[in-house]
């Protein structure tokens, strides 16, 4: 028989970085807090990462998603 695990204390907001909106997706599955960081548009996962707690998983997400963001080159479109 399997065990399921229960996702719990689900949240998601948007933050920017770097000029660039950014969603965070936060939750906890079993002892582990996981964060996800993705751009808005087009919904690109730019960082997840499973920690022991939901301040460790969310510092290790954003600064992962600044790290890349960094390095992207704005262009205009006229």
């Amino acid at each position: 028989m399997e065990a399921t695990m229960k996702t719990e204390q689900f949240q998601e907001r948007q933050i920017e970085i770097d000029g660039w909106p950014v969603r965070l997706t936060s939750y906890k599955v079993g002892d582990k807090y996981v964060c996800q960081a993705d751009n808005v548009s087009p919904g690109a996962c730019l960082a997840r990462f499973s920690e022991p707690t939901a301040e460790q998983a969310e510092s290790q997400a954003i600064s992962k998603a600044r790290h890349l963001l960094s390095k992207t080159k704005r262009r205009d479109i006229s």
